[in-house]
């Protein structure tokens, strides 16, 4: 047998195996500081993803393109998004979350700067895809440093506040890059947001650490495609994911696509008041989601629960709107964005689920797979309702009506229906798992303490 190879402490190939040592305490300073780097890329990227819908009409004039290529610069990012989530979480787990960070910060620096200066409509499509990559390894990658820099009892909540913060990037992407653009042009607004970029490039490389322990071993190489396949057969992880599946989609439908134009051509709304209220919608993001944060924090086992709730209000206050004779009052549709919003904060339980039932070293993939969820749903319900638009009024958008937007907003049914469908069945099943492989796992949650497996 082969003597072990010294390492570079010299202590030998079974320090690798030794548990590594904690270097900084949770949840203090040094955790704040990292998080804080963290969760400012995050924000950026809400930025980057939410800064072409002010800059739409601009968009269309400067790459001379009709509303149908416009709208697929959104589709495209959101695609990207998705399809990258379970890549990045292999790679999470295996290289961390700096590494991420890094990787994430620098594409979606290089596609504004890219997105800045081109003239064609194919390198603009090409810029947008990019911005979805980078896009796509940071959010989950926050989500990790939380798990990784708190304590278990601070995650939740902590995981909600990542949620508002990152809220701060869509007002930004409203108000002072709408002022850039007015008084600087496409160029130099977009070159500016670059150098935000760069900054946070350096603060990461100097700031952020993988987690407060020691060097820790890599996974070996070659294991990554089993891993995914034995994350997602925990039921667990898929229980998050049907909640993600589930709460998002409403929210994500309405802000991002149809909900202005359902505002405006249906509800006989200005589109000056359409965007007041998306605005408040994202104040009533952070009021909700502190309100859920504090509930799962004290029921973690009725985190299931909670989540159905809030897609029984979404039903609810669409079957209000839908069956109401004529154009809705203001109350009610305020009622309507308050239950829809909430579905932002409440789609955040899919990433606790996915912590309480993987162990730290494989929360990467774990969340991946969660945060895919949401965005099938989202980008299945936006094409069955423009394809029910496009049915019921084949003339175009000038001639949407209310009833038109009504009968396509009952496609979010079969989001509703079968997503609490699969909750329920996945929570039977993720109960039963607990008490197999984890006794008393059950009896902790269920008495309002934290617990997570062990790695």
């Amino acid at each position: 047998m082969n003597s072990p190879t010294p390492t570079d402490d010299g202590r030998g190939a079974a320090a690798e195996t030794m548990q590594p040592v904690q270097l900084h305490d949770l949840g203090r300073r040094r955790a704040w500081a990292v998080w804080g780097v963290a969760v400012a890329v995050y924000a950026l990227a809400v930025f980057n993803r939410s800064s072409l819908g002010v800059a739409g009409l601009l968009a269309a004039d400067r790459f001379d393109i009709a509303a149908t290529q416009l709208a697929s610069f959104t589709v495209l990012q959101l695609i990207v998004y998705a399809g990258m989530q379970v890549p990045v979480g292999v790679m999470l787990d295996r290289y961390g979350p700096k590494v991420l960070l890094l990787g994430g910060a620098a594409l979606m620096t290089a596609a504004q700067l890219m997105f800045a200066y081109v003239h064609s409509y194919p390198m603009a499509v090409l810029a947008r895809g990019l911005v979805g990559a980078g896009d796509a390894m940071v959010f989950i990658t926050v989500i990790r440093v939380v798990n990784s820099w708190f304590r278990p009892r601070q995650v939740p909540m902590l995981t909600q506040v990542t949620g508002w913060v990152g809220q701060l990037g869509s007002i930004a992407a409203a108000t002072p890059l709408t002022l850039l653009l007015t008084h600087y042009g496409w160029t130099s607004a977009f070159g500016a947001t670059s150098l935000l970029g760069i900054l946070l490039l350096v603060a990461v490389a100097v700031v952020v650490k993988d987690s407060p322990f020691g060097r820790t071993r890599p996974p070996a190489a070659g294991t990554e495609h089993t891993s995914v396949r034995s994350v997602w057969a925990n039921p667990g992880t898929r229980l998050g994911f049907w909640v993600h599946f589930t709460t998002q989609c409403s929210f994500t439908v309405f802000a991002l696509l149809w909900g202005v134009p359902f505002l405006v051509k249906g509800q006989g709304w200005s589109e000056v008041a359409a965007g007041t209220l998306l605005i408040g919608m994202t104040g009533w993001v952070i009021l909700s989601g502190f309100v859920i944060g504090t509930v799962t924090t004290r029921l973690p086992f009725a985190r299931a629960q909670i989540a159905i709730g809030v897609v029984v209000g979404h039903a609810v206050m669409w079957s209000v709107v839908i069956l109401w004779p004529g154009q809705a009052p203001v109350a009610v549709i305020l009622l309507l964005a308050a239950a829809v919003a909430t579905g932002g904060p409440a789609s955040v339980i899919g990433f606790d689920l996915a912590r309480t039932f993987n162990p730290a070293r494989q929360i990467g993939k774990a969340t991946g797979l969660v945060n895919v969820g949401g965005f099938i749903a989202s980008l299945t319900t936006m094409a069955l309702i423009g394809i029910v638009l496009d049915a019921v009024e084949p003339d175009g958008t000038d001639f949407y009506e209310l009833g038109d937007f009504k009968v396509a907003m009952c496609t979010q049914v079969f989001v509703w229906v079968l997503g609490i469908a699969m909750i329920l069945r996945c929570r039977s099943q993720a109960r039963a798992f607990l008490e197999r492989e984890y006794p008393g796992a059950g009896e902790k949650l269920r008495a309002g303490e934290s617990w997570t497996p062990p790695d």
